[in-house]
């Protein structure tokens, strides 16, 4: 059993599926630094452990994550060196999760933002509730929609779809990010868990030779947009430097619209 050192997230693992569980129950799921370090490497670790055949994402709280915590933010507002931590663990989550041969479901009710989302639309498959939300807010802080952005949405949903929400962080629905085709499938919030649970049972009975060979061949169009990728990351994080990204987060901070420089 791998060691988790955080509050944001355990692991549970039987019957070769290993299951990621964002928490508290309580409340609303965030990575902290911590958390954050340790969701980027996982995915290199359970493709390593050959009793792990599949792997479940899922929350035990009111949504599925909503990224980072505000201070995490501030931390890469202030400092060059959180910023160049951050990077490289965001590329280590987004690459972990393409060059791990284990095919990977996630299961999204609530929310699901920004790095959250990361995970959830990096899955091969992704299960999410009709009335679920999902967003990336990356451009309302004031930074370049990073992460995942640029490589997963364009191929999931469209170039002209992509920027629409990227840009203007409009909110998705689950039945809204089925139709254009972000997630794989809508489902009622009591099927969620069910259905994907039956998903992973099957995934886990499969052929691992057959399943990772298939994952790793379609994923090449990912791979072949690490460069892309990057780029997003750099200017991201190049955003958390400016002036931009204060006023982001002061209006967050203080419940208003923000006010950027013109």
């Amino acid at each position: 059993m791998l060691n988790i050192q955080n509050k944001d997230f355990r692991l549970e693992i039987a019957d070769g599926v290993a299951e990621i569980i964002f928490g508290p129950a309580a409340a609303m799921p965030v990575t902290s630094d911590v958390g954050h370090a340790e969701l980027a490497g996982i995915w290199r670790r359970l493709d390593a452990m050959p009793e792990v055949r599949t792997i479940l994402v899922r929350s035990e709280s009111k949504a599925f994550c909503s990224g980072g915590k505000m201070e995490l933010v501030e931390e890469m507002i202030n400092g060059e060196a959180a910023r160049l931590r951050v990077y490289k663990e965001a590329r280590e989550l987004v690459e972990g999760m393409i060059d791990c041969d284990k095919p990977i479901v996630s299961v999204i009710h609530g929310a699901a933002v920004v790095a959250g989302l990361a995970v959830a639309l990096l899955a091969e498959i992704s299960i999410v509730t009709r009335g679920a939300k999902l967003i990336d807010s990356h451009t309302k802080l004031g930074v370049a929609a990073g992460d995942h952005a640029a490589i997963i949405w364009p191929l999931l949903c469209g170039v002209a779809k992509a920027k629409y929400y990227l840009m203007l962080c409009e909110t998705l629905t689950g039945e809204e990010a089925e139709r254009i085709g972000l997630v794989t499938m809508a489902v009622e919030d009591g099927e969620l868990l069910e259905k994907a649970r039956d998903i992973v049972a099957r995934l886990a009975a499969g052929s691992p030779l057959a399943l990772s060979a298939t994952k790793r061949t379609i994923n090449h169009s990912l791979r072949a947009l690490i460069p892309a990728f990057e780029h997003s990351l750099a200017m991201e994080m190049m955003g958390f430097a400016g002036a931009d990204s204060r006023e982001g987060l002061a209006a967050f901070k203080e419940k208003r619209s923000p006010s950027f420089r013109g």
